[in-house]
């Protein structure tokens, strides 16, 4: 897919911002994109941010519409489309735009490294 950096970035919309375990991320979308956006803590004016697809965040929340205990691993295993979640990394980003934009929670009770999701019904 080609990708063009002036239809990417007009009119943004912000959806939220939210704590994983190291760093603080933040959800914008266009579009057709989600933009999942985070900032270095140790240099100054720098970042990271990746585009998560918003027909495959909705596919994902579809599928998964009231889990408990979901993960990023677990989403990467079962995935039945290779080409909409490539990575554990792509997982993990659509995992968070669900959280920013209302249709999961974080769950806090778990203290391993990996981060569990309650992914809500409606």
């Amino acid at each position: 897919m080609k990708l063009n950096v002036k239809s990417l970035t007009t009119g943004l919309k912000y959806h939220g911002q939210l704590y994983g375990k190291r760093q603080h991320y933040y959800v914008l979308s266009s579009r057709r994109h989600y933009f999942v956006m985070s900032l270095s803590r140790s240099k100054r004016s720098s970042g990271n941010f990746n585009l998560v697809s918003k027909t495959a965040v909705d596919r994902l929340f579809k599928r998964l519409r009231g889990q408990q205990g979901v993960t990023a691993k677990l989403v990467f295993a079962r995935s039945r489309k290779p080409r909409e979640i490539p990575s554990h990394l792509s997982a993990l980003n659509m995992l968070y735009v669900m959280v920013a934009t209302g249709r999961a929670v974080i769950d806090e009770r778990h203290k391993s490294r990996e981060i569990f999701f309650n992914v809500k019904n409606k």
